[in-house]
């Protein structure tokens, strides 16, 4: 495994297999890896001929600097990981490097970056727009994976990808969780033993509520009992529990259970934020 800096760096590597017509693929991470991390990994292990991982905590996609500040970094271990993995080559650049001058250009995903993550964290799309086409442009990987459970995300990268007329292939990866149903998060490190168990409502809140519209009942009515039931866990501050169709990511007013749609969830458990989502129909 050969860890890179800097975009001139990977150039040069590039150029040895260009001709050779070899798939590259780019798994972009802002490390503090997990199991769900190491599955997007070993995806692109297997379906390219050489993978890239990009460690690098993008600070323009935070809208709160404390978040950003505090943001898990454990890069030795990572490299660790990823070399168990299989990893080809491992690009860690500085924000120097990524950001040599501030960037003056600004992405407008239209309704999609205006509710849930888009209304919560305001300009974050904007930001992860911004590396995501610096990663795209640098790396230019013919496959490049990324997480379900950013759902949101996925549907920004996914228009991303068609408006720009990148020549990428986008591979979805299902959310790995713990045994009781927590999602992974790199946030999850910063949890406390108390608010690690308080931070099951978001899941089992979308079970149950996964339960209720398959007997029948409404999606309003569901959602509303939900609300009521987060108010009741102190220590926890529901942002959001919404239905949305997930491809072009709009919000529902009601179930159809023929229709591909996903519950979405966002909490502050103690100071800690954190998202989820169900997918309820494939």
């Amino acid at each position: 495994m050969q860890v890179f800096y800097t975009g001139a760096e990977w150039a040069t590597i590039r150029s040895n297999f260009h001709a050779e017509n070899l798939s590259i693929g780019l798994v972009p991470t802002m490390g503090a890896l997990h199991e769900g991390h190491l599955d997007l990994v070993a995806q692109c292990v297997k379906a390219s001929t050489i993978s890239v991982v990009s460690i690098f905590v993008n600070p323009i996609q935070f809208n709160n600097p404390e978040d950003f500040e505090k943001y898990p970094s454990s890069l030795q271990e990572d490299l660790e990981l990823l070399e168990k993995a299989g990893v080809d080559y491992v690009f860690v650049p500085e924000v120097k490097t990524m950001y040599p001058q501030e960037t003056k250009l600004r992405f407008d995903f239209g309704s999609v970056e205006r509710i849930l993550e888009g209304a919560f964290r305001p300009g974050h799309f904007n930001g992860v727009g911004i590396i995501v086409s610096k990663l795209f442009n640098i790396i230019q990987p013919d496959l490049a994976f990324f997480g379900q459970k950013d759902l949101q995300q996925v549907a920004v990268i996914k228009r991303l990808v068609q408006d720009l007329s990148f020549p990428i292939e986008l591979k979805i990866v299902p959310t790995r969780r713990e045994t009781d149903g927590l999602a992974l998060s790199s946030r999850n490190r910063r949890l406390s033993p108390e608010d690690r168990k308080k931070c099951l409502i978001l899941y089992e809140s979308m079970i149950l509520a996964q339960k209720e519209l398959f007997e029948g009942k409404k999606w309003l009515e569901v959602q509303g009992e939900i609300s009521q039931n987060f108010k009741h866990c102190e220590g926890v501050e529901l942002e959001y529990f919404e239905l949305v169709e997930p491809d072009q990511f709009e919000l529902l007013n009601e179930f159809d259970p023929n229709q591909k749609v996903s519950i979405c969830v966002a909490a502050y458990v103690g100071p800690v934020r954190l998202i989820d989502n169900l997918p309820l129909n494939a």
